[in-house]
């Protein structure tokens, strides 16, 4: 079989005419296992379509929109997430890559709802992340993303174009925190079924929070990875507890054995993530945005901001170890810095070897709520 070509610009078109021996599979939850010929086969009869119970999903019988239409038509389009459950959405044997997924949900339960991602069985996941975090929607609000690896659009349409291969095995799982059942999870998981290089590497995303960041620290973005890789995206979601500017604060790569000193080490918070003076003004663009926030120098306690940066074209490469922060400084009187105390949450987004080191424990559900 033949692999992708995932060389060159493998997220543009570069490579779209070139034939290959791979053979596309979707997942759905009208497709829950992405066997060739088996997806809209729930019927009338109440009983789970393929797939349903082998995979220990929550069965709540037919929609009851197709109930004068039937087998083909609509019968089994989203899940219902059981309260303080997790949800086994891919579980299938490689090798093979992912090239899309696509998720939906209420935008209230941004924070509740926690994907995971474990290659090739794994007992630690390698993407452990809140899904509207993810997706760079980390203010449990709705905010249109323009950008090539994730591209967010109206009304709430997550999309991810991140390739994940995978030689083994692939389990993706969704975990509900919250109180209540989430009526209403649509999903879709794109993948190709084909061999992958040797030099393919694992896809990883991380969050973190410091809430409220302690004084005179810098918030710790990624740290204990262990392996060779390269680091190819930041998001963030930052509110500011203090008056005025906020983003005079460094980026700092550690790498490859980088001790007190940084290996690359920014000029501003808003430099880093593509803009100048203060941003000014909100953009999203293909690599680099500032979608969401106040902006300017009068900048007051509570406002909250949204950043990415994706290293498409620029992946920050490491051989051993790396380690990334934020610094978050903002000014005080008679012109000084003022290091500060506020909310900042991130994600990672990096490939490297497998398996990785295990992740620090995800916070609880109340150190995650967005108040």
């Amino acid at each position: 079989m033949k692999p992708l070509d995932f060389s060159g610009a493998h997220m543009g078109l570069g490579n779209i005419m070139k034939l290959s021996r791979a053979r596309t599979r979707s997942i759905t939850a009208e497709n829950v296992t992405g066997e060739k010929g088996r997806g809209g086969m729930t019927d009338l009869s109440g009983r789970p379509p393929p797939g349903v119970e082998q995979l220990g999903q929550h069965w709540q019988g037919p929609d009851r929109a197709a109930r004068e239409l039937g087998q083909g038509w609509k019968v089994r389009p989203c899940l219902t997430l059981p309260k303080h459950s997790t949800t086994k959405l891919m579980d299938i044997a490689g090798p093979g890559v992912i090239q899309h997924i696509w998720m939906t949900i209420h935008q209230k339960h941004s924070r509740d709802v926690i994907l995971r991602i474990y290659w090739d069985g794994a007992d630690q996941p390698s993407v452990e992340v809140p899904i509207g975090d993810f997706f760079c929607n980390g203010w449990k609000n709705r905010t249109t993303i323009l950008a090539l690896p994730i591209n967010t659009n109206p009304s709430g349409g997550f999309n991810c174009y991140f390739p994940m291969p995978f030689r083994k095995h692939v389990t993706i799982t969704i975990e509900n925190r919250a109180p209540e059942e989430i009526v209403g999870f649509f999903y879709a998981i794109n993948y190709a079924e084909t061999e992958i290089a040797e030099d393919d590497a694992y896809f990883h995303a991380q969050f973190r929070r410091s809430n409220p960041l302690p004084y005179q620290q810098d918030h710790v973005i990624l740290d204990g990875v262990k392996g060779c890789g390269h680091y190819v995206g930041t998001y963030m979601a930052w509110q500011q507890n203090s008056n005025g500017w906020w983003g005079e604060g460094e980026f700092k790569v550690f790498l490859d054995g980088d001790d007190k000193f940084p290996t690359i080490c920014g000029t501003g918070t808003e430099d880093y993530f593509g803009g100048a003076w203060c941003f000014l003004q909100n953009f999203s663009a293909p690599f680099l945005g500032y979608p969401e926030g106040a902006f300017g120098r009068d900048d007051k306690p509570g406002n909250r901001h949204a950043m990415y940066r994706f290293h498409v074209m620029d992946p920050i490469r490491f051989q051993q170890d790396i380690r990334i922060t934020m610094q978050a400084l903002g000014w005080r009187t008679e012109g000084r810095f003022l290091p500060l105390q506020d909310d900042i949450a991130s994600v990672a987004y990096w490939y490297q070897t497998h398996p990785a080191a295990p992740f620090p424990s995800l916070p609880s559900r109340d150190a995650l709520e967005i108040i």
